[in-house]
């Protein structure tokens, strides 16, 4: 079933190569879910930067929780396993994770927030600054194709993200036996896109409109890329943002397992209104991704 998941060259879509633009509308349109092939980010990088957050889960926990800030849902830094829920449900994930965003300055929203610094591993900011950077411009890129796709401009979103409100999470699901095998239940992304790098971990399933599971897999140097909610509302729904969830096989060793999903936000002062409907009044983006923060109990 791998196979519903479309490979889409990003060397083709941004020559705008017509076979490859009608692949990408599909996908959207169908179950919002793509796998990015042929980009040129080092693949080296993506080594390293799992490399690196390995490394920081791998601190004693006293060190991991003084980077924790519960009084802002964990915009940046860490969060503790065990605190995200995702919405509906009363499980928590299995999960802890680490967020981090751009290199800010005052030309930025003041509601984004500063990075924060890791005393104890030499060059984490670095790697993940650079990792953020070459992230954040596949994003930039892959919006004007899907601009394109949705008969727009290729710069319809380029004011709204160019100093938008993204974020790199590194996410670590510790080793788990097989009595819950839900290692992030159904849940869809908040954002515009999401960008996740080396997916050849098994276990990342996507709902098809059948309510089927379908496996996603990738190549490690390959970018799963996914519709958030946030695209889906300003489309009227045109473009699916498609549960997905992250299970254990039985079958699957008994191991950790690690992610970095990289979730492309417009700035917080955006209206998220309807590209169709001039008369829609929209949502405030901060006021959209606070409710639902607020809802899988980040706050």
């Amino acid at each position: 079933m791998d196979n519903l998941i479309p490979k889409i060259s990003l060397k083709n879509l941004l020559s705008n190569d017509s076979d490859s633009l009608t692949m990408l509308s599909s996908a959207l349109k169908n179950h919002g879910f793509f796998v990015i092939t042929d980009h040129n980010i080092p693949h080296d990088l993506f080594h390293r930067s799992y490399e690196f957050s390995k490394n920081f889960f791998n601190l004693d926990l006293a060190i991991k929780n003084k980077y924790s800030y519960r009084e802002n849902a964990g915009a940046r830094g860490y969060t503790p396993f065990g605190k995200e829920t995702a919405l509906g449900e009363t499980v928590p994930d299995l999960k802890e994770f680490w967020h981090h965003g751009p290199v800010v300055d005052d030309t930025y929203d003041h509601r984004i927030m500063k990075n924060i610094h890791v005393d104890e591993i030499k060059e984490f900011n670095k790697v993940f600054d650079d990792l953020f950077f070459e992230m954040n411009n596949l994003g930039s890129s892959l919006l004007k194709s899907i601009s394109l796709s949705l008969e727009l401009p290729s710069d319809y979103f380029e004011k709204s993200t160019s100093k938008g409100n993204s974020l790199l999470r590194l996410i670590h699901y510790p080793p788990s036996n097989n009595e819950n095998i839900y290692r992030a239940r159904e849940h869809a992304d908040i954002n515009l896109i999401t960008l996740l790098i080396g997916a050849n971990e098994p276990g990342l399933e996507v709902k098809d409109k059948l309510g089927n599971w379908i496996p996603v897999s990738s190549s490690f140097e390959d970018i799963v890329c996914n519709i958030g909610d946030m695209m889906q509302l300003i489309t009227d729904k045109v473009l699916k943002s498609t549960p997905h969830r992250v299970v254990k096989y039985k079958t699957d060793e008994i191991k950790s397992r690690y992610s970095i999903p990289f979730f492309l936000h417009p700035s917080p002062d955006t209206i998220l209104k309807s590209i169709y409907n001039n008369d829609d009044t929209g949502v405030l983006a901060h006021d959209f991704l606070d409710e639902r923060l607020k809802a899988i109990k980040l706050y």
